[in-house]
């Protein structure tokens, strides 16, 4: 799924990718790439990264396969990958200071109906990206925030930690659709 799968989680190095992000380029405007086609790996075709008008989604690791793992197995699993979420939300809090949750719910439920949404949120709910997210910022001169998540697309799929950059605020999105 991911360029990242098989690596072993390392919280220095997704310290490291998560502030690589936070100085890289986003595009100003244009329409958002599907990462496997316009930046996936040229040998695997797996995702690499996902852009669009302000901001910047990367995986920063991808889980072993969990096809046929359920139970017990499968919720330590889980757990595992929200441990180390929690590191990385922990060394980040140290150098950014404390970072606030904006949940997915709404973002997937407009997806499910159809209903428009900020590109970020409609570029996340495309990549299966539906994990709450613990979001920064603004950080930097020229503002941005940065959002970390991980989830499982469903229950075979390997859980999967995201990072995204953007150069718009990140904020709980209303229930009520945009027009």
């Amino acid at each position: 799924m991911t360029a990242r799968a098989g690596e072993v989680f390392e919280t220095g190095r997704a310290v490291s990718d998560v502030e690589a992000l936070l100085v890289a380029p986003v595009p100003t405007a244009g329409p958002t790439t599907d990462g496997t086609e316009v930046e996936g790996d040229p040998a695997t075709g797996e995702w690499t990264a996902t852009s669009g008008a302000g901001f910047r989604i990367v995986p920063l690791w991808e889980s072993g396969d969990l096809v046929g793992v359920y139970g017990p197995e499968w919720n330590e699993a889980e757990e595992a990958a929200e441990e180390q979420l929690a590191r990385l939300v922990a060394e980040l809090d140290r150098r950014w200071g404390a970072h606030r949750r904006v949940s997915m719910r709404v973002p997937l439920f407009r997806k499910q109906a159809g209903e428009p949404m900020p590109a970020l949120f409609q570029a996340l709910c495309d990549a299966d990206c539906y994990g709450d997210l613990t979001v920064w910022g603004p950080l930097s001169a020229d503002p941005r925030w940065i959002a970390v998540s991980v989830n499982q697309s469903d229950g075979d799929a390997p859980m999967i930690m995201t990072a995204a950059v953007s150069d718009r605020p990140i904020t709980e999105l209303d229930d009520q659709p945009i027009t």
